[in-house]
């Protein structure tokens, strides 16, 4: 029972680095009530456990059925609401990561596997050997938590930030990650899920609350 307890409490606190391990491939797709259930085609399938958390494109999602060919994954309404994982259709393709473990290297940034919001493509710049990809988002307050230099997560894709503005901001990618990732099918217009760094988060956090607290005292 004591060991049963134990490995809830640890589940509740799965965190990613933000480096994709692989794509996986959307088999099928199934809707129960409000809930959709994917089933996903990867190539550690045979690594995998039931009640694993994987990131999905960055959603944490906990697998729930493994066959031969895919694993299962659900995902409520309040997830399909907040990330693009409704917009997923058979054939698709998500970033995939398995939660960090604690002898693993962290190679990225501190990913919870939350998404905050979702952002959209507005370009795609090629280079000589990268691109740079510029995106919008929803809500202009949310350009408070990202910095010049920062870390952000696009689709569970750790990455660094080359330019912020009012709702605007965009990455660099390399070749090797443009290959392995989501990021070679994005295109203008493009949905894609976005967790800021948890330490701005914080911050903001913290800032709002001196803020009301100044309001407060002048009322």
């Amino acid at each position: 029972m004591q060991k049963t307890i134990f490995a809830v409490k640890l589940k509740q606190f799965s965190m990613f680095s933000g480096i994709v391990e692989g794509l996986g491939k959307i088999t099928g797709i199934e809707t129960e009530g409000s809930n959709i259930h994917f089933f996903v085609q990867s190539s550690f399938l045979d690594h995998l456990h039931v009640d694993q958390s994987i990131a999905h494109n960055g959603v944490c999602l906990t697998v729930v059925e493994i066959s031969d060919q895919a694993y299962k994954v659900t995902a409520i309404q309040e997830t399909l609401d907040k990330t693009n994982l409704g917009s997923l259709k058979p054939g698709d393709f998500v970033n995939l990561e398995r939660s960090v473990t604690p002898d693993t290297r962290m190679d990225g940034h501190y990913v919870q596997g939350h998404v905050d919001t979702v952002a959209r493509c507005t370009n795609v710049e090629t280079l000589e050997g990268s691109w740079y990809f510029h995106f919008e988002l929803e809500d202009e307050k949310d350009s408070l938590l990202m910095v010049d230099k920062g870390s952000i997560a696009i689709n569970g894709t750790s990455l660094t930030l080359v330019k912020t503005g009012a709702k605007q901001f965009s990455v660099a990618i390399i070749p090797y990650t443009f290959e392995n990732t989501t990021f070679q099918f994005i295109q203008p217009g493009t949905p894609v899920n976005i967790e800021f760094d948890i330490m701005g988060k914080y911050i903001v956090k913290y800032m709002d609350s001196i803020r009301h607290e100044l309001a407060n005292l002048k009322a």
